[in-house]
């Protein structure tokens, strides 16, 4: 499978010399203050240089002086005010965009500097396939390549386990808690699917023999359904009010992975992506393929949805991002042409802002719509493998294929509201309008 695969066995790099392997930390520090300088340097905005018209007003004046002696150049006149009231709207527009990225940069170079204020490393003896933070107490789901599925007590103080569930025979390839966080959902490469009760420990439900092959990946859709794709590209859906063990439907409309699943608050449409470069949408109260997009030439590896759920943003194997309106998912309406590396993870952290987690081992903040790079939050040593946002939205949990998971607190993010104030007080936006960080996230977060 592709480089950036779930790999069923960790490549192990032997490094005998400590200096080594803080020269090593250290180079990639200065790698992501190279990039965040590089991105302040972006954002210098030039007013000129950003409009591209010709208009000039004193062009204006004298087509208006030609208006008085040529009835027939009125229309001309007119089209000519309404052309430079456009460039003028237009260059107020890119201004507003470009200053508002700059103070998202700036905010960013400034966490890197501060003292830690985020929980610290974990770091696992096995290789850290997923994670997933628990929707409401301060708890993360952490699966691994032997199986187990070990939940971690977080806190700025300390990391703690709190429990350790053996599960799986072979690699878990994937866990996500249900909504009200009672449930641990489980996939491996077994290919099995596994229900555990969080508070016990214990197993709800068992499936064995799911799929014919190993599955990749878990999507709950409400309390009652939940979806999975295996490495074939077979999607199942499972009505867990029943006591069958076999699924509600089964679809087969890809030949590759499917990489990740993905559905709206309505929950009638039912989104995956793709090794073979499809994005595929699911009527799930038809229970059939509703459309499927043309076909990349490269692998389409997550999703998130952005402004209440009007666009899909795609990350593909390549570094781009495909931007595609809601129901319309046979092609995209816009890319932006991203790292220049692979897209492994997409986290959405407000309407419009997210972060990459990519094959080079940095974590990207970015505005998906429109696109535009906004510096680095993060970095791991070796490819960034999965992401998470915690429940307040203040903490992102990113794992490595170093077997490192490392916490980053973006809480500084809430500053920046998609309503924009005026132009006056746009630095200093009243975060106290917030009760905590969760309340903004409300409804964001994927």
């Amino acid at each position: 499978m592709r480089d950036f695969y779930k790999p069923d066995e960790p490549e192990y790099v032997d490094i005998d010399n400590e200096e080594e392997i803080f020269a090593e930390i250290h180079f990639v520090d200065e790698a992501g203050n190279e990039m965040a300088s590089e991105a302040e340097e972006d954002f210098e905005f030039n007013p000129a240089a950003e409009s591209d018209s010709d208009f000039e007003p004193s062009s204006c004046e004298s087509e208006e002086e030609v208006e008085n002696e040529a009835d027939e150049d009125i229309n001309e006149d007119e089209k000519d005010e309404q052309d430079g009231q456009e460039v003028e709207k237009m260059k107020t527009t890119t201004e507003d965009g470009a200053d508002e990225d700059y103070a998202i940069v700036q905010r960013i170079i400034s966490e890197l500097k501060m003292p830690r204020n985020h929980p610290k490393d974990i770091q696992t003896e096995d290789f850290v396939t997923d994670i997933s933070f628990h929707p409401i107490s301060d708890h993360l789901a952490v699966a691994l390549i032997t199986g187990d599925v070990v939940m971690y007590k977080y806190s700025l103080e300390e990391n703690t386990i709190a429990d350790t569930y053996e599960l799986h025979t072979k690699a878990c390839r994937d866990v996500e808690f249900s909504e009200d966080g009672d449930v641990l959902y489980s996939t491996s490469k077994d290919k099995s699917i596994m229900l555990t009760d969080v508070k016990t420990g214990k197993l709800k439900r068992y499936y064995d023999n799911a799929h014919e092959t190993a599955i990749y990946c878990v999507r709950p859709i409400n309390e009652n359904l939940i979806a999975t794709g295996d490495d074939d590209g077979h999607l199942k859906v499972w009505d867990l009010r029943t006591q069958e063990k076999s699924p509600l439907f089964s679809l087969h409309e890809v030949d590759d992975y499917i990489s990740s699943i993905h559905s709206n608050d309505s929950k009638k449409i039912l989104l995956m992506t793709s090794g073979d470069g499809y994005l595929t949408s699911i009527n799930l109260g038809a229970r059939k393929m509703y459309v499927q997009s043309e076909q990349y030439e490269e692998e389409l590896t997550c999703m998130g949805l952005y402004r209440n759920d009007s666009k899909l943003v795609v990350g593909t194997s390549k570094g781009r991002m495909y931007s595609f309106n809601w129901g319309e998912f046979g092609y995209h309406c816009d890319v932006f042409n991203g790292p220049k590396t692979a897209i492994n993870a997409m986290l959405p952290i407000t309407q419009r802002m997210g972060v990459l987690g990519c094959e080079d081992g940095l974590l990207r903040a970015v505005n998906t719509v429109p696109g535009r790079s906004l510096g680095v939050v993060g970095q791991h040593s070796l490819a960034v493998e999965t992401m998470d946002i915690s429940n307040t939205g203040e903490f992102i949990a990113s794992s490595s294929h170093d077997n490192d998971i490392r916490f980053w607190n973006i809480k500084y993010f809430e500053d920046f509201d998609d309503d924009m104030p005026a132009k006056d007080s746009r630095y200093n936006l009243p975060s106290s309008k917030y009760t905590n960080a969760r309340d903004f996230f409300s409804g964001l977060v994927d």
